[in-house]
């Protein structure tokens, strides 16, 4: 099932399989009405709730497709806090690997604003890229939206 739920910035279309969200895009407009799901409501609602400042945690299962190696990169993502940052660089530390692996895998996360890719930096807290629609402008919103802190 899918729905599209308005945003701040630009529709995000939300799809739910098996009881878990796996994937939120970045939607050029807003789909066709059609038969929805209480998790996809309630996905609908935290959105809400986050672009309103009211919100700095999802409660929702959450089950996105990649490699081992993207979940384990997308896990430690969801461990950045609300208003906190973290570098390629740290990240590969703290995984052993290469910062561009790391870069790699956000690049492909399904779940970006829930998987919260925009937190992580380049070095000297450079911003880095962003894959989702309006690239590093939307970046920048999703940052000062949390009150982080950039370079």
């Amino acid at each position: 099932m899918q729905l599209t739920v308005p945003s701040p910035v630009g529709p995000l279309l939300l799809t739910e399989r098996g009881g878990a969200i796996v994937s939120l895009e970045f939607a050029r407009r807003r789909a066709p009405a059609r038969s929805t799901s209480p998790l996809l409501r309630q996905a609908s609602r935290e959105l809400a709730e986050y672009f309103d400042g009211r919100r700095r945690a999802f409660d929702l299962p959450l089950a996105p497709q990649g490699t081992a190696f993207q979940g384990r990169v997308w896990r430690l993502m969801r461990a950045i806090p609300y208003g906190g940052t973290m570098s390629y660089g740290e990240m590969a530390k703290r995984l052993k690997t290469a910062a561009r692996a790391v870069g790699g895998a956000c690049g492909r996360n399904p779940l970006p604003i829930l998987v919260p890719c925009h937190r992580v930096l380049g070095a000297g807290s450079a911003l880095g890229g962003y894959s989702g629609a309006g690239g590093l402008a939307t970046k920048r919103y999703l940052l000062k939206l949390e009150g982080a802190r950039t370079g």
